[in-house]
């Protein structure tokens, strides 16, 4: 093969690897709104929808927001979490009726299968009833994700 198809090849190479690697950059951190804000788990028939949510997660229904849940999806080897866990803390604090639930993939498989978690950190908003509104890959993009929580909150708020 001559030296000049080989350049072409590995120049080829270069620049398709370069395309991915933009496209996913942009995706990374965007909240992705999920389609009409179905259950997390809708397996237990007779438990409200929180209470199966909670049970899908394996964590105490108590531990969810009163209008709002971040459930963050973390490993122990994710570099970008506990930057991502400390942003999150600061919203749910500052925003009335909102949580902040950080779930350690490292050990649990199934429950990553479960959520189709294929990154960390990957963040579901979750509303009072276990709904999920929207789900992020990576850290999240704070303005959008603000915009999001304050929705939420005026439409919860609304409707109380």
């Amino acid at each position: 093969m001559p030296w000049t198809t080989a350049l072409l090849i590995a120049l080829a190479l270069l620049g398709a690897a370069t395309v991915l690697g933009v496209l996913l950059r942009a995706r990374s951190g965007r909240v992705v709104r999920s389609p009409g804000a179905a259950p997390t788990d809708a397996s237990a028939a007779d438990a409200s929808p929180a209470d199966s949510a909670a049970a899908a997660l394996g964590v105490d229904p108590a531990s969810f927001g009163e209008r709002i849940t971040l459930v963050q999806f973390s490993t122990a080897y994710c570099s970008r979490c506990p930057a991502t866990a400390r942003l999150l803390g600061e919203l749910a604090a500052g925003s009335a009726g909102v949580r902040h639930l950080e779930i350690d993939l490292t050990d649990d498989p199934e429950l990553a299968a479960r959520f189709a978690v294929l990154q960390t950190p990957t963040t579901l908003v979750l509303d009072a009833a276990g709904r999920q509104h929207a789900r992020i890959g990576g850290p999240p993009r704070m303005n959008e994700l603000v915009e999001l929580v304050d929705s939420l909150t005026r439409r919860t708020s609304v409707t109380s």
